[in-house]
């Protein structure tokens, strides 16, 4: 991996969910991550897009790595597909998830079973 690279992961993983106490790298909302002479494409996601920092943390990301030396240019997208989900968590913030007692196997077993915990009983209605 590249230093500049290196430098905009460490960059990236200053930035902390507002409602979890994990970055967003680790929280699986960064996409892509292209470099091209020193111009970067950045792809994120939310983990809703009725977040109420959506419009806060790309500006944080583009102004993070916009800090990072050898970087002449950031652009943030943001993209919804595909949509996030709790497989997008790296290693790393499944355990920080996982010592706040979130039950993060569970989760993902109901993803892999296409299944949710809800259940909607439809009946007549006359």
């Amino acid at each position: 991996m590249s230093d500049v690279r290196d430098s905009i992961l460490t960059a990236i993983k200053t930035i902390k969910d507002p409602e979890l106490p994990i970055n967003i790298y680790d929280l699986g909302l960064i996409r892509k991550i292209d470099i091209n002479e020193g111009a970067v494409c950045i792809d994120m996601t939310l983990t809703t897009p009725n977040c109420p920092v959506a419009d806060l943390m790309p500006s944080q990301v583009f102004e993070e790595v916009s800090k990072v030396d050898g970087v002449v240019s950031v652009r943030v997208s943001l993209i919804w597909e595909p949509p996030w989900s709790v497989a997008d968590l790296t290693k790393r913030g499944k355990s920080v998830l996982e010592l706040m007692d979130i039950d993060i196997n569970h989760m993902l077993a109901k993803i892999n079973a296409n299944t949710t915990s809800m259940t909607i009983d439809k009946k007549n209605v006359d």
